[in-house]
Order: C-alpha cells, then sequence, then structure tokens
C-alpha cells in the first residue's frame, strides 16, 4: 500500500518557530499551483503502477489556503491513477481562523474525512508569542466545528515553551483533551536552525526550559492524555486505540509514501531498489519544472541496505510497537541486531533505555524516549 503526500507550502504568514518548507507570497497563483501538482501526480502515478492507496495527507504550508475545488480534484486523480482503500484516509492540515474555518464544510464535500488542526496553544499570551495569527476562541470554535463536519480530528500543541508552569501546562492539556475528539500531536518546543527563534536564541532572548524539567512535562503530557483515553502511539502523538495517523504511520512503519509538491520527499519501491524522492524546494522554481518536464524531481537516489537500515531504526524507535526483526531485515537485508552498535545497545538496555521483547522485537522505554535523539545518534551504525 502506499501513501501519498501532497504539498501546499504558501502561508500568510512565517511562523517564529517553523522550519518547513513554507512560503509567504503577496499573491499566489492558485490556478498554476494546483495544476501542477495534478501534473505531478499524473507523473508520478504513471511509474508507480496499480498500487493500493492507503491515505492522502495535505500538508504544508497551510493547504486550508487551497480552494476546495482543487483538493478534490486532487482527490479524484488520485482515486482514478491508484486502488483506494475502502477505509482511504485523507487528512487535511488547517489553521483554525475564522476565514479558514468557514472552509471547512466544503473540504468535507472534497473528500477529507480526517481534519489536523494547527492549534498550537489555548493560552493567548503564548500565541502571540507563537506568532499564530488565530485566538484561543477561534480554535475552540473551529474544534468543535470540525468535531461535527469530520468523522476523524486531530490537532497540535507545543509545550516547553518559556516560563511555561508545570500547572499551567496541565491546565491546558485538559482543556485541550476535553475538546479532542480522537487524536493529538504534542510537541516540545525546539529551536530550528533558520528560524526567528534560532536568531533570538543566540542573542539570549529566549530560554527554553532545563532538560530536566521539560522531562517532567513530557511526563505530564502522558499522564494527562491517558485520563482522556489517549495513549502515546508515537513519541509525541497520543490517540484513541484505532485512531492513530494511518498515513504518518506509513512513515514511521518505513512503508512506500510518494511526495508531490515544493519540496516533498518520498520513499518509494521501484524495480527491486528503494530510492529517496525531492523536490525542488523553491514553489516557483518546482512549477517551472513541473511545466517543462511534468514534475518538480530535484534529486533520486538508491539507498543502500545500511541507509535503509538506519532510516528505519530512526523512525521505528519512535514508535511505542517499537521494530519487528523479521520486517527489518526482509527490507533491509540487514539482521536487527547487527545494525546496531554493541557496546551502546548494552548500555542501554542496562540503563531501560531499550528493551527486547520475547519475539525480538526492539523498543524503547519510556526513560529511552526522553533521550531518544542522543541515544539514536549514538546507536545506530
Amino acid at each position: 500500500m502506499l501513501a501519498l503526500y501532497i504539498h501546499w507550502p504558501f502561508c500568510r504568514a512565517k511562523c517564529p518557530y517553523c522550519d518547513f518548507n513554507s512560503h509567504v507570497r503577496d499573491e499566489v497563483a492558485a490556478g498554476r499551483f494546483v495544476a501542477a501538482l495534478r501534473t505531478e501526480l499524473a507523473h508520478e502515478a504513471a511509474r508507480l503502477g496499480d498500487r493500493g492507496l492507503a491515505s492522502i495527507f495535505f500538508g504544508g504550508g497551510t493547504p486550508s489556503l487551497m480552494e476546495p475545488a482543487g483538493v478534490a480534484a486532487l482527490i479524484d486523480d488520485a482515486r482514478r491513477f491508484f486502488a483506494p482503500a475502502p477505509d482511504l484516509e485523507i487528512t487535511l492540515e488547517a489553521n483554525p481562523t475564522s476565514v479558514e474555518a468557514g472552509k471547512l464544510a466544503a473540504f468535507r464535500e472534497a473528500g477529507v474525512n480526517r481534519l489536523s488542526l494547527g492549534v498550537q496553544s489555548l493560552d493567548p499570551a503564548a500565541l502571540a508569542w507563537l506568532g499564530r495569527r488565530h485566538s484561543a476562541e477561534e480554535a475552540i470554535a473551529a474544534l468543535r466545528l470540525g468535531r461535527e463536519i469530520f468523522p476523524r480530528v486531530s490537532f497540535d500543541l507545543i509545550y516547553a515553551r518559556p516560563g511555561q508552569s508545570l500547572d499551567a501546562w496541565r491546565r491546558e492539556l485538559r482543556q485541550a483533551l476535553a475538546l479532542a475528539a480522537d487524536h493529538l500531536s504534542l510537541y516540545q518546543l525546539t529551536i530550528e536552525p533558520g528560524t526567528a527563534f534560532e536568531t533570538a536564541h543566540r542573542r539570549g532572548e529566549i530560554a527554553l526550559p532545563e532538560p530536566e524539567f521539560a522531562a517532567r512535562l513530557y511526563a505530564a503530557t502522558g499522564e494527562e492524555a491517558a485520563r482522556f483515553g489517549l495513549s502515546a502511539y508515537e513519541i509525541s502523538n497520543y490517540a484513541r486505540p484505532g485512531a492513530e495517523s494511518r498515513h504518518n504511520l506509513a512513515y514511521w512503519r518505513y512503508e512506500d509514501y510518494a511526495g508531490i509538491g515544493p519540496g516533498a520527499h518520498g520513499r518509494l519501491s521501484l524495480a527491486g531498489a528503494r530510492i529517496a524522492t525531492r523536490r525542488h524546494r523553491v514553489p516557483e522554481i518546482w512549477a517551472e519544472h513541473v511545466e517543462r518536464d511534468g514534475h518538480g524531481s530535484a534529486e533520486e537516489s538508491e539507498l543502500t541496505a545500511l541507509e535503509q537500515a538506519r532510516e528505519m531504526l530512526l523512525m521505528g524507535l519512535r514508535l511505542r510497537e517499537g521494530i519487528d526483526p523479521t520486517r527489518f531485515r526482509r527490507v533491509t537485508g540487514i539482521p536487527l541486531a547487527e545494525a546496531l552498535d554493541p557496546a551502546t545497545l548494552a548500555r542501554a538496555e542496562t540503563e531501560g533505555y531499550l528493551a527486547w521483547d520475547e519475539d525480538g522485537t526492539l523498543r524503547a522505554l519510556p526513560e529511552g524516549h526522553l533521550r531518544l535523539d542522543a541515544l539514536l545518534a549514538a546507536l545506530v551504525r
């Protein structure tokens, strides 16, 4: 089965923490970019053949700035080019401004059946600091409206903000969980290269919480989510049973996914090889290539067995279910244990960061999740 990612790169404003491939333009030739997305989708489908389609994800940028007719056309194309699963998951990311919320019913009619709202906070001061263009009241209204329109709703929050207290986070999180339908993505604030926050951090204008306190916030997140029936199936994602994001699971399980649109990435099995794909990042340059060549590919490369093993470990250990050794060897050709640094693995097991199940599955334990980035840097050969 295939997961399809469609990137809409435009935003009304650039958030100071964001390092995604998003762009602000005074005017957007929306018709041109929708046409280019449809052209690139047709090109990708022609070489992929008649594959089953498990999910479609409209990400960005801000895809809720698209016209619903463009979203509908792309969904119809994908359904025609591939063999859609009976329970095809179609997600669209949206901002909860009143203008975009007014388009939600039209997106549902276009075929979207899962809404992902970029709320980020329910605290007015935090929203302003994060550069968000909606109010807490708009976020709450959009969540309530989304639950009325869509069978599945998710939204994002950012925590470990400067000055945030444990009690304040618990209160905010409880308010959010009371509004949540079935899924939450809860991200710890990090300073990403090339962002406005990185510049402010270098100047000493932003001080993030100490790691020990951030760990307490993370632990509180899991506790509060569990009270509302949501559990962490991935390090930053919480869902009720059966409500996990099928599209994102394709990434974390290292399944095939196609990425179209400016800056989109993909991982595809073609002619017995695993291919990494990447599109041109700048929207106008990407569109020019699509109009000339039928696609906006910037780079394609065949991944070696070791590169596949490294990627599968980096993604799979984020999941609570861990990594299945049989599938790991089938995909990469390398036994799971041989892809790991033995000394680091032994220390990680002793410290209670990693564990092997009886069937040979390798999982990160709660203490390991707190240190996963550093652990993986040393663990993966």
